[in-house]
């Protein structure tokens, strides 16, 4: 009888250390994931803002404000602006899509502009892992200057509810009294994300290699060199002022030099040279444009 209650009692002990350690990794897993929460968030925000401010920069406006960033659902932000701008919907779908693929909750979303004005959508899309269910209209269609807000619904992702771990937590418990002297968490295996291309005709630009890719030959470029074609990249047939290029190539270095600019676009002019419908044209007395013939 003695051992027949020493077994029970050590059993017993087995099984509340079990409870107590499960509960100990939960809480942990409760705080953790909600500072992982705060951090994705305030992460989120940064990257909804540099969209913001690349699409002012693409309409040639370096100086009007990105409001602050909007939480007008638990998976939808809006977007607002200082200033009326213009926006080309090719450009905007690569910019938002380009800057998105930083954020690993962002695979899947709906992008709705409205004019700020009446409230109205004057244009929307959506993404999909499914390539299928994917709508993306009316690219080519430039949109007039106006006031505009751009919202970005996530697709939520699936999570498990608290409510269901704690009901789960007998049978946990149990598993845990089997498996807790041999439990050994995994490691989580890296993922290299591949860089994001942008395409100027026949060649691939890849900006954060510094690259041009053409017929599977490649083109190195210098650092001021893919600064400088990202900006006509994101503009392509547009018209960007000679005095916006300096300011956003040089500023940050306090000096600006103007025979620089014409040099590194006569150096980005031969680089190019491989594919004949791409060509950096000079528009007097304004600035350059990037010519693309398709």
């Amino acid at each position: 009888m003695s051992y027949n209650q020493n077994l029970f009692s050590r059993k017993y002990k087995y099984l509340l250390l079990s409870i107590t350690f499960l509960l100990i990794a939960l809480l942990f897993v409760s705080f953790g994931k909600t500072e992982n929460n705060d951090f994705d968030s305030a992460k989120r925000e940064v990257l909804l803002r540099s969209i913001g401010h690349e699409l002012l920069l693409q309409s040639g406006d370096s100086t009007s404000r990105v409001l602050p960033i909007k939480k007008i659902a638990s998976n939808e932000y809006q977007i607002e602006f200082g200033k009326d701008f213009s926006f080309h919907p090719d450009v905007l779908v690569k910019t938002i899509e380009r800057l998105l693929a930083n954020d690993p909750l962002a695979k899947e979303y709906i992008v709705n502009v409205l004019n700020s004005e009446n409230s109205s959508v004057v244009y929307g899309y959506r993404i999909s892992k499914d390539k299928r269910n994917e709508a993306v209209p009316c690219r080519g269609r430039i949109q007039p200057k106006a006031k505009y807000s751009i919202n970005i619904k996530l697709k939520p992702t699936n999570t498990i509810e608290n409510g269901y771990l704690l009901g789960s937590l007998p049978f946990l418990a149990f598993v845990g009294f089997i498996f807790v002297r041999s439990f050994k968490p995994q490691k989580k295996l890296k993922t290299n994300k591949k860089s994001d291309f942008l395409d100027l005709g026949t060649i691939q630009f890849d900006p954060k290699n510094r690259k041009l890719i053409i017929n599977e030959s490649t083109i190195e470029l210098t650092a001021t060199e893919s600064r400088l074609l990202h900006i006509f990249a994101l503009s392509p047939n547009s018209t960007i002022e000679r005095s916006q290029l300096q300011k956003e190539i040089w500023e940050d270095e306090g000096v600006i030099v103007g025979r620089s600019l014409d040099m590194f676009i006569s150096k980005l002019r031969k680089k190019l040279e491989a594919d004949p419908t791409i060509n950096i044209v000079v528009i007097r007395g304004k600035g350059y444009k990037l010519e693309i013939n398709s």
